[in-house]
């Protein structure tokens, strides 16, 4: 086992800030893999896994396409720009439209998995100056890490808000908890296979859960391509003639 690297809380902080901005566009082919939670009993249930596309640009723009293996048809198609997610799913003939802070887990499946989702762990926010960090070290055998744990204030005083774990073998980002209000987690994402692209360095394996939404998706990258113009026709999706319109959102379903 390699010695552990030393680092100090700025340093950490700067490191994590760089790599956030270092990464503004993104387009990749994946393999995609549900492994686990009852949420994936419906619409993708009978596939292992499954390849697929992503795009996605800063601010908050992601198109995320899952493809049936071997015949290569989508099993579904789904947009959010930060404000509304689109899905829309041939097999059931059903176009999804929903906010995106939508909370409530919902009773169709693919409605939990959502672009947003995937967003939030392909793009990271910087650490604010000023912003109230707390720094630890943590032996999880085999490995060694730094923890940074990111605090906001509320009425009711300060919470967690994220949680960034780096790998004391090189000072990798391995793993990011982001939480929701009352110290729940919201995502849970790992970070692995870290590779160079052009001059950035982006990991290959990304595996997220969402304990919430009771769903856990690994990401697997084949190719990649960083911080390339996306023109915003990519990231359109209008809902297709003869499918069914399905409004999620606050209160009961809307057809």
């Amino acid at each position: 086992m390699r010695p552990a690297m030393e680092a100090s809380a700025d340093q950490l902080i700067a490191k994590y800030n760089e790599q956030a901005r270092a990464v503004k566009s993104l387009r990749a082919s994946v393999t995609l893999a549900p492994t686990a939670g009852s949420a994936y009993s419906g619409v993708i249930e009978e596939y292992h896994n499954f390849n697929g596309f992503i795009l996605a640009q800063r601010p908050a723009h992601i198109r995320v396409i899952g493809q049936a293996p071997v015949v290569a048809k989508n099993i579904f198609d789904m947009v959010s720009d930060g404000e509304t997610f689109r899905i829309f799913i041939p097999s059931k003939n059903k176009f999804i439209v929903g906010p995106a802070s939508l909370q409530r887990p919902a009773k169709k499946p693919i409605e939990n998995l959502r672009p947003q989702h995937l967003l939030e762990a392909l793009f990271w926010p910087e650490i604010r100056a000023g912003q109230h960090v707390l720094f630890e070290e943590l032996d999880e055998p085999p490995a060694r890490y730094y923890v940074l744990t990111l605090l906001r204030e509320t009425s009711a005083g300060p919470e967690i808000a994220r949680k960034i774990w780096f790998d004391r073998a090189d000072l990798s980002v391995a793993r990011v908890q982001i939480y929701e209000g009352h110290g729940k987690v919201a995502s849970d994402v790992r970070y692995a296979d870290w590779q160079m692209t052009a001059d950035v360095r982006y990991p290959r394996d990304i595996f997220l859960a969402r304990p919430q939404d009771d769903y856990k998706l690994e990401i697997k990258i084949t190719q990649l391509a960083l911080n390339e113009e996306i023109s915003a026709d990519r990231f359109h999706l209008e809902q297709p003639a003869g499918t069914e319109l399905v409004r999620v959102g606050e209160g009961e379903e809307k057809k």
